[in-house]
């Protein structure tokens, strides 16, 4: 979770390194929050983008990237100057985050089953990746990571609440507000092991199955290319939001022998590349490799100015 590693980033930083690394982090995080909402804006000006399928998925899992990579920054910024929330306030933004955190993979696993019937089935591609049946898919990802911020909540009911002197928070805002107890952190190991197993498996197999697709001699061989290529990006989306999981247990790790000023600076890097980076992926996969979005999101980055065209010869 990128709220759990965030928590005491800038430990030992003087006033202008956190000036400095609040800055850094934040230009580019305004800069991929414009790509992302420009893309966002694309996939509703035109009607094919909301009746395709794929593109409903895509704005889907930009809808929630966007939402994650504002929490994060917002929580890396109360973390870097040291500002200290409520304990209700603190829980709200922690569990949209987290629920955002974890409707990106499953949102992934959607897309690419949904390459795989493109390729595999072409001609039922039509009957079962429905508009209907795409909106169930959306409905039931958002209702299965609702229910896993549920069942966190109710093992915080354990917590002695009442033994608290005030709502005001002693330490800064962090993911940990929502894992108190043994249980708790039981269940979200349990939790998050089974999110990316069961994600990996579905797009690796999902691959496989393009792949010995495009062997086939009547399987349209630049769709399964194309569609094979796009699986891959997912997969490594994937990898790398699995990587975000994982870095909180490397940086306790290397807090043993490094410094702890070095591994404010070493937070900061990570989460540029590991947590704001791989949030704009999609719209720079998508808005580069489909001709039908490219042209349309280049028009609107460009602020509406239409592109000169050089003449022919």
């Amino acid at each position: 979770m990128s709220t759990q590693s965030q928590t005491n980033v800038t430990i030992g930083l003087g006033f202008l390194e956190r000036v400095m690394l609040s800055t850094l982090t934040t230009l580019p995080c305004c800069v991929f929050l414009f790509i992302n909402g420009t893309m966002l804006f694309t996939l509703r000006s035109k009607l094919v983008f909301c009746e395709t399928s794929r593109y409903i998925l895509l704005y889907n899992l930009l809808f929630s990237d966007t939402i994650q990579m504002s929490l994060s920054q917002l929580l890396y910024l109360l973390s870097a100057w040291r500002l200290r929330l409520t304990y209700p306030v603190c829980g709200l933004l922690v569990m949209f985050a987290g629920l955002t955190n974890e409707v990106s993979p499953l949102t992934l696993v959607v897309m690419s089953l949904e390459r795989y019937v493109a390729v595999c089935y072409p001609l039922r591609h039509a009957t079962i990746i429905t508009i209907r049946n795409t909106a169930v898919a959306i409905i039931v990802v958002w209702a299965f990571c609702s229910l896993n911020v549920l069942t966190r909540v109710l093992l915080l009911l354990d917590f002695p609440f009442s033994d608290l002197g005030s709502l005001q928070m002693t330490d800064l805002c962090n993911s940990l507000v929502m894992s108190i107890g043994p249980m708790s952190d039981i269940y979200d190991k349990a939790y998050t092991c089974f999110l990316f197993t069961s994600a990996g498996v579905a797009v690796i197999s999902s691959y496989i199955g393009v792949v010995i697709a495009a062997r086939s001699a009547s399987t349209d061989k630049a769709s399964a290319s194309k569609a094979r290529n796009t699986l891959l990006l997912h997969l490594v989306q994937l990898g790398l939001t699995l990587l975000s999981t994982l870095h909180t247990s490397i940086v306790i790790s290397l807090s043993k022998t490094l410094h702890r000023v070095i591994i404010g600076r070493i937070k900061s890097f990570f989460y540029v590349f590991i947590y704001i980076f791989p949030r704009c992926l999609s719209s720079l996969i998508y808005g580069l490799r489909d001709q039908t979005i490219r042209p349309v999101l280049m028009y609107h980055l460009c602020c509406r100015l239409k592109l000169s065209r050089p003449g022919k010869g």
